[in-house]
């Protein structure tokens, strides 16, 4: 989560919904299956790092690309494109592993310190070439600028490809110690490659690159892993087939349903086929196609948590809230995951139910408190708030909302209206005194900016 702060995007209501942060305009998958499962994937790798697993989260971006990346703080973001692409459970692990590299190596943090060096090497030129220009050397001191732009540029290039290199062997270690397998690693590296070799990127040199290229990072860490007591311990079956769940329901959400059938044909039998078929069903406004591949799933696992939040999510989309609260009810009780419960709670506010309105505000309040960064649970809290006449408290948590999708005017305003129907000296009244107060100051800056 970084330095990229949450700001609602689109499938509100969706059990797998999508987020976006400001910052980069990043859209962030939201499923409490898949964090549940990052979590736990890379629990052994955070433990290795010498990090606390509870303070690392591994997040999906909605992105094609293969490609997984740290930006500040204990994060990793790891591109849907990359999961989609991956073989099997260990590959991801490899790259979770390398992106723990940078940031126990406090690459994001030290990225200043590259910039700084290319930069003295730019302005030394730029004195120096000024110097031979005055001095009547024209072409001498254009030269000068440009080599001095050139060693500034390769520089900064070599800073980066160190870092990389060193995450590798970072990557590497956490692996061997948490007794994972090395393979994974290797294998994704290898996909890197192929994908250099058609685009005709050539294998010789990394010079001018900000990273090494796969086939000499494959090279150094063969070395590595081949001699390490785990290079043939073999993945976790369970874990493995956590990921192909995982695999199969974000291709069902992200691609386009034909791809998505294409992929898992009405042949495929499998769980995952039946996961990824009930998505695309879904998204195609399908909602009878959608429950049945639901409940082949819920025939194979009557209890399973995600499987019902899925029956839940397609019946409240589909027009049915009160059919939905059922399923719902059984998998917060299972899980306890503030994402579906606040689904629960956004059925029970759609039946327009006045008897619902006190069990919805429970299970929102009680979703809010294990998360609060889910700007739709703080739009369905003020929903109940207004329903009973509290409008102060539907202020507030509609400043909550608006000042994590970055709208700071919004914010500044609701946050006001709040504090002038809240006790002053309350909890409630201190918390929109502090969105005011910090949105204030940014309505501020992009007015001087402007």
């Amino acid at each position: 989560m970084t330095s990229r702060w949450l700001r609602f995007a689109a499938v509100a209501a969706a059990s797998l919904a999508l987020l976006a942060r400001p910052a980069a305009a990043q859209q962030i998958l939201r499923d409490a299956e898949t964090e549940a499962f990052m979590a736990d994937m890379s629990a052994p790798l955070v433990q290795a790092a010498g990090m606390e697993p509870r303070n690392v989260q591994v997040l999906v971006i909605n992105d094609p690309n293969i490609n997984a990346f740290v930006a500040g703080g204990q994060y990793v973001w790891v591109h849907s494109g990359l999961i989609a692409a991956a073989d099997n459970v260990n590959q991801v692990q490899g790259v979770v592993a390398h992106e723990l590299g940078h940031i126990e190596g406090g690459h994001v943090i030290r990225y200043g310190e590259g910039m700084k060096e290319a930069t003295g090497i730019t302005l030394l030129s730029l004195v120096l070439g000024a110097a031979a220009i005055a001095a009547g050397g024209a072409e001498a001191g254009m030269g000068i600028l440009g080599m001095g732009q050139q060693a500034a540029m390769g520089k900064f290039l070599a800073f980066s490809r160190a870092q990389e290199s060193s995450a590798d062997l970072a990557g590497a270690r956490y692996l061997s110690k948490a007794g994972v397998s090395g393979k994974g690693s290797l294998e994704f590296f290898k996909k890197l490659q192929n994908q250099e070799y058609r685009l005709a990127i050539p294998q010789d040199d990394s010079y001018g690159r900000t990273h090494p290229l796969s086939g000499e990072r494959i090279n150094v860490l063969r070395e590595v892993y081949t001699v390490d007591p785990a290079w043939d311990k073999p993945m976790d079956p369970k874990l493995e087939a956590r990921f192909e769940r995982i695999k199969a329901k974000l291709v069902g959400f992200v691609s386009e349903p034909s791809q998505t059938l294409l992929k898992y044909p009405e042949s495929d039998q499998s769980l995952p086929a039946h996961y990824a078929r009930a998505y695309a069903w879904h998204k195609s406004a399908y909602p009878d196609k959608a429950l049945a591949e639901v409940d082949a799933l819920l025939a194979a696992a009557p209890h399973d948590p995600y499987f019902l939040e899925l029956k839940g999510q397609v019946l409240l989309e589909s027009g049915k809230p009160a059919d939905a609260i059922p399923p719902l009810r059984e998998a917060v009780q299972l899980t306890n995951q503030p994402l579906i419960a606040t689904l629960l709670g956004h059925a029970l506010i759609a039946t327009e139910n006045d008897a619902n309105f006190a069990e919805a505000e429970k299970v929102l309040r009680n979703a809010i408190a294990r998360d609060r960064e889910n700007p739709f649970a703080w739009y369905q809290l003020g929903v109940v708030y207004e329903h009973r006449g509290d409008l102060p408290r539907a202020a507030l948590a509609t400043a909550e909302r608006y000042s994590m999708m970055g709208e700071d005017q919004m914010a500044l305003r609701s946050a006001d209206a709040a504090m002038q129907g809240l006790k002053p000296g309350t909890v409630d009244y201190l918390r929109a005194q502090d969105i005011a107060m910090v949105s204030r100051a940014a309505v501020e800056q992009k007015r001087k900016k402007r």
